[in-house]
């Protein structure tokens, strides 16, 4: 599958680098702040931050989602404002991310700075039944912590 990339900025390819897979085995790939100054999130705060790409993905077989980047979340309580944003495969515009800040102090992002990562999936459209009864489980309704440590 190819994943059609425009950049949207002349920053693009030059002070922001395009997407691309860090490693061999990474399964998403870093998307990068598209601003001409740094844009600060204020504690418990939100802002919406451009990356300066759209994209084409090639059928509705596939969706990107837009995750946050482990580093951020953990170390400043910086992720998607919506955890995990999701671009439907007819969607041409730009790729926005928005950012909630958890902490307790303010946080700047620079421009270029990685901001979020974005993945390619596939997407399963099933056929829809209604029911009145569902199957029994050895679990059955049980939620939150009902299987244990």
């Amino acid at each position: 599958m190819k994943l059609k990339i425009k950049a949207l900025s002349p920053k693009i390819g030059t002070d922001i680098p395009h997407p691309f897979y860090a490693t061999a085995g990474a399964a998403a790939m870093d998307l990068h702040a598209c601003v001409d100054a740094p844009v600060v999130i204020p504690a418990r705060g939100r802002a919406v931050i451009p990356t300066g790409l759209a994209i084409a993905l090639p059928s509705a077989d596939y969706v990107a989602l837009v995750y946050a980047r482990s580093g951020l979340g953990i170390k400043h309580g910086i992720a998607p404002a919506n955890c995990v944003g999701v671009i439907d495969s007819d969607y041409r515009g730009e790729i926005m991310v928005g950012l909630q800040n958890s902490g307790d102090t303010d946080y700047t992002v620079q421009p270029a700075d990685r901001i979020a990562q974005l993945m390619i999936a596939p997407v399963l459209r099933p056929e829809l039944e209604l029911v009145d009864e569902l199957d029994d489980t050895d679990r059955g309704a049980g939620g939150f912590g009902s299987t244990g440590k």
